[in-house]
């Protein structure tokens, strides 16, 4: 086992540890078919999760999608997302950027990995859903083979708010949806609505 393969499992246990993460899998399981994981994004942490919850055998063929300009500003950060998770780094700024989002993420996807999304496109500090960001319609248009896999993480935003550095002991859990494909002929708007229900259908019921 090479030193990515260790530091990324050591980080999976670390998550595990603080947040107790339980994932339920509803009207889906685990399987090794080619998918794309889109959830909602309360924290840098989120797609850590996500990775952690698949059995070991898929993670290595799973890629978190991610803003360039957070993971690559240190060492640390780049080592992680680069070599331990093999991140797709999308350039967030449509002035600077170099390269198309959806051709990065649809050229991984052609090289038989799968993906962790957040269609919300940033962190989202309140509750429920911002508007989905269109870049998973042109991916799911160009990929209409591919599943796309709702996953709804509870709590991690309040085991480490934005500026903390301590995490609050709080349980998180992950429920992960039944697969959707883009069809034939699907209108942008159609296949976002779809999506977005497919996600909030997962949320817990507000008290």
């Amino acid at each position: 086992m090479g030193l990515e393969r260790l530091t990324g499992s050591a980080l999976c246990g670390f998550a595990k540890l603080i947040t107790g993460v339980r994932a339920t899998w509803r009207d889906n399981a685990p399987d090794a078919r080619q998918r794309v994981y889109f959830a909602n994004h309360r924290s840098h942490g989120d797609f850590l999760l996500i990775w952690a919850s698949l059995p070991p055998a898929l993670r290595q063929s799973t890629r978190p999608v991610a803003g360039a300009d957070y993971w690559l500003t240190d060492r640390l950060r780049r080592y992680i997302a680069e070599r331990v998770f093999r991140g797709v780094l999308i350039d967030r700024s449509a002035a600077s950027r170099q390269a198309d989002p959806v051709a990065q993420m649809s050229a991984a996807l052609a090289a038989g990995d799968s993906l962790i999304v957040f269609p919300e496109g940033t962190r989202n500090l309140g509750d429920g859903l911002l508007p989905f960001k269109s870049g998973i319609y042109h991916l799911a248009r160009a990929n209409p083979a591919v599943e796309f896999v709702p996953v709804w993480i509870e709590n991690l935003g309040r085991v480490m708010p934005k500026g903390s550095y301590v995490p609050v002991p709080l349980l998180c859990s992950l429920s992960f949806g039944g697969a959707l494909q883009w069809q034939a002929g699907e209108a942008k708007t159609d296949f976002l609505a779809r999506a977005r229900t497919a996600l909030l259908d997962l949320a817990p019921a507000l008290d």
